[in-house]
């Protein structure tokens, strides 16, 4: 089960149990529970789903622009909710309008774009690298995979064979260098 849906289920199960707390005895047959109860038990309740929410939205928000059809682009969002990220996904008839408003360079674009914290993802970068680069806070525009490389999130391969590529930062100047290396 994925952190995020472990997330939503105590979630759930918080609220499910302030709602049962918070009636009083005669609304739930068979209990007996003294107001005092069930005031600190939907205290302890809501205590419970703040800490829960608070863990589950840590990492900002990401939303990802793609093809309704592409499959790979569907893939790498899971990794991405995996990893603990929020995700919205954007369904457009053409991602390009996009990728120049962000500022992809030409010759690095991939089939999907995502932004996250002031930043662009393009491309089947590794969750981790994503994380990187939102605790380091460079002077970035983001972080570019061109193409589709084979074994990179989202283009995982049968037998795990992963295709040597790298994870480019993308300057504010357009410029790009080597963020991290994959499949070594």
């Amino acid at each position: 089960m994925s952190q995020r849906s472990i997330a939503l289920l105590a979630i759930t199960l918080a609220a499910s149990s302030i709602t049962a707390c918070a009636r009083s005895p005669e609304a739930v047959p068979g209990i007996s529970q003294s107001p005092v109860h069930a005031a600190a038990d939907a205290a302890s309740a809501a205590a419970a789903t703040a800490s829960v929410t608070a863990a589950a939205t840590s990492l900002p928000l990401v939303v990802v622009h793609k093809s309704e059809s592409c499959g790979c682009c569907g893939l790498w969002v899971e990794h991405m909710q995996q990893a603990g990220f929020p995700v919205q996904v954007r369904n457009l008839d053409n991602v390009s309008p996009v990728k120049e408003r962000v500022g992809v360079p030409f010759g690095k674009g991939s089939c999907h774009t995502a932004e996250v914290g002031g930043y662009f993802v393009e491309g089947h970068v590794p969750a981790e690298d994503v994380k990187r680069l939102l605790a380091g806070k460079p002077a970035a525009k983001g972080l570019v995979v061109p193409g589709m490389p084979a074994g990179s999130p989202g283009m995982e391969m049968p037998d795990g064979r992963v295709q040597p590529y790298v994870v480019e930062l993308v300057r504010e100047d357009g410029t790009t260098e080597p963020f991290a290396h994959h499949g070594n």
